[in-house]
């Protein structure tokens, strides 16, 4: 199981000590109240969680980017209709996806298909 260690209130030690944990495997080093490194620790979270961000998209409409389904990496189309509503996926027909994980944009997919990171996809119902 992965594990992280966080370092906090770095601003109280010498740099010489920020640097010896900095080193260490598996460690982020930040301040909280100085706001120091916040943002690597939240890319070192997704990375060890193994996080997903797929975004939505209504025919006829933007894709939704303010509101993400966060999902486990190698998460299905069938993971993110059980996402939206349970009973999404025994109406499900079909799906089209923009993003790395297809081919071309938009690729016509079905419950199966892999999603990838920042993907967008689009559900068509029976």
């Amino acid at each position: 199981m992965p594990c992280l260690y966080v370092y906090n209130k770095i601003d109280q030690i010498s740099m010489e000590e920020v640097d010896r944990l900095a080193r260490k495997p598996n460690s982020v080093v930040i301040s909280c109240g100085m706001k120091l490194n916040l943002d690597y620790l939240l890319e070192m979270l997704w990375e060890y969680l193994a996080l997903t961000c797929i975004y939505t998209k209504k025919r006829g409409q933007r894709p939704d980017f303010s509101d993400a389904i966060i999902l486990r990496k190698g998460a299905s189309v069938e993971h993110v209709c059980h996402r939206i509503h349970r009973s999404l996926a025994s109406q499900f027909k079909y799906a089209l996806v923009w993003g790395t994980s297809t081919k071309y944009s938009p690729q016509r997919v079905g419950l199966t298909h892999t999603m990838e990171h920042e993907d967008v996809i689009q559900i068509v119902k029976k």
